[in-house]
């Protein structure tokens, strides 16, 4: 009988940091290990910027988690509002994964996310030249798309170098695996009918077993609504990274026409809630101060134990992106909404692939980005039928075509098939 094949993943972030891409890449390892022998290479935990002195010490750290063989790397701590430190951070990651891939003896397959944009790209076609192993690009996020969408950077010599890069290192995968069906026409658009690479789609996923629904009455529900004064109160609630690509500065002043003390039909008041952190939280938590906005609250994020009741104390979930990310990015976000049955309250493009799950679905209502007058109304629809049969049966029918149709073993055995197919 033959052993088991060798997969090294380069996953800059990997547990226990929070990061959804590092969970994914752990859950992924883990319902893979029955077929191959999987050796991680990360950074140190250090996604929200800070490192434990423990990781300060040497370059590089081994352990196993379990079962699966980690490499990490130290990396300087940064702050997510400088783009130097980020910089400095990265590059940090992506040269010590260099020289981390000559410590991990022979691989048969390479995994690369996309993550950091452009080298995790990188990184997978150096692993493929130094271990002669098939390479597997996993896009999560195309660059330079996405800088380009929300003008993160607007030089054209940067935007031309970074496209050039990425294609390289899509033409030297052996198969590109995209997140949704709309990321796959992005690639035929880059190659326009050239030899277009062999791409899949596979949808990102949470553990429905850890993210389910919980009744409201729960102990740790109430504990964390007592803490962050939403007894009694209509939660809107945004999870997840306060990042670039969503318009939540945009999305705040649609929020602030809804003034405190607004009552649901039911007799709750309305709140809105960003649980997370990112790098525009202080100008949200600026905006919300100077306009008074009583009824909105940042929470920070919450350990994976605790995600499930923070959920779970949301009423309605925002799933969003700004203009311009369809076919670019996918907001992950949406499976832990799906899974804890929450109805959702999206803003994102005809087409998408999350767009396209909630409107088959029916659980939840969606609008263009940018389209703030339909986004105001869409919340105005949610806060008149707050509780309502019909509410709840949004909430009911993501849930159940979750468990149907994207559930996490479902994905990891697509995973696993189409790697061992090479």
């Amino acid at each position: 009988m033959c052993g088991k094949k060798k997969l090294l993943i380069y996953a800059h972030y990997y547990v226990p940091d929070v990061a959804s891409t590092g969970q994914i890449l752990h859950e992924l390892a883990k319902g893979m290990m029955d077929q191959f022998n999987i050796t991680v290479i990360c950074v140190v935990p250090s996604y929200l910027g800070t490192i434990e002195n423990r990781y300060k010490i040497y370059h590089y750290f081994k352990e196993n988690i379990d079962g699966i063989n980690v490499v990490r790397i130290r990396v300087p701590e940064f702050n997510k509002t400088n783009k130097f430190s980020r910089i400095n951070n990265i590059l940090s990651y992506f040269w010590g994964a260099i020289k981390a891939t000559f410590k991990v003896g022979n691989m048969d397959y390479i995994f690369s996310i996309s993550q950091p944009p452009i080298l995790g790209g990188l990184l997978g076609v150096w692993g493929k030249w130094i271990k002669h192993g098939k390479l597997i690009y996993n896009i999560q996020d195309f660059n330079p798309e996405q800088i380009m969408a929300v003008a993160y950077s607007k030089n054209k010599l940067i935007i031309r170098t970074m496209m050039f890069l990425d294609k390289f290192s899509c033409k030297h995968s052996d198969l590109i695996i995209t997140v949704g069906r709309d990321l796959v026409k992005t690639i035929h658009d880059r190659f326009k009918g050239k030899r277009i690479p062999k791409t899949i789609v596979i949808n990102n996923w949470v553990n429905e077993k850890e993210l389910y629904p919980v009744e409201a009455t729960h102990p740790h529900i109430v504990k964390f609504k007592h803490n962050y004064g939403l007894n009694g109160k209509f939660v809107i609630m945004y999870s997840g990274n306060l990042g670039y690509y969503y318009d939540l500065e945009n999305l705040l002043r649609v929020i602030e026409k809804f003034k405190p003390g607004i009552q649901t039909n039911d007799g709750r008041e309305v709140a809105f809630c960003f649980v997370g952190s990112g790098s525009i939280l202080n100008q949200l938590t600026a905006y919300k101060e100077t306009h008074h906005m009583d009824n909105v609250l940042f929470i920070p994020y919450q350990d994976k134990a605790s995600l499930v009741y923070s959920l779970n104390a949301g009423d309605i979930h925002w799933v969003v992106n700004a203009k311009g990310i369809k076919g670019v990015s996918c907001p992950s976000k949406y499976y832990g909404c799906a899974s804890v049955g929450a109805p959702v309250l999206a803003v994102l493009e005809k087409g998408s692939e999350i767009r396209c799950i909630i409107e088959e679905t029916k659980s939840g209502l969606c609008s263009e980005p940018g389209d703030y007058k339909s986004i105001e109304e869409n919340i105005q629809w949610f806060i008149e039928h707050a509780g309502s049969d019909k509410v709840i049966a949004m909430g009911k029918r993501g849930r159940e075509n979750l468990l149907k149709n994207l559930s996490q073993n479902m994905s990891v055995e697509k995973y696993k098939q189409a790697i061992l197919e090479l």
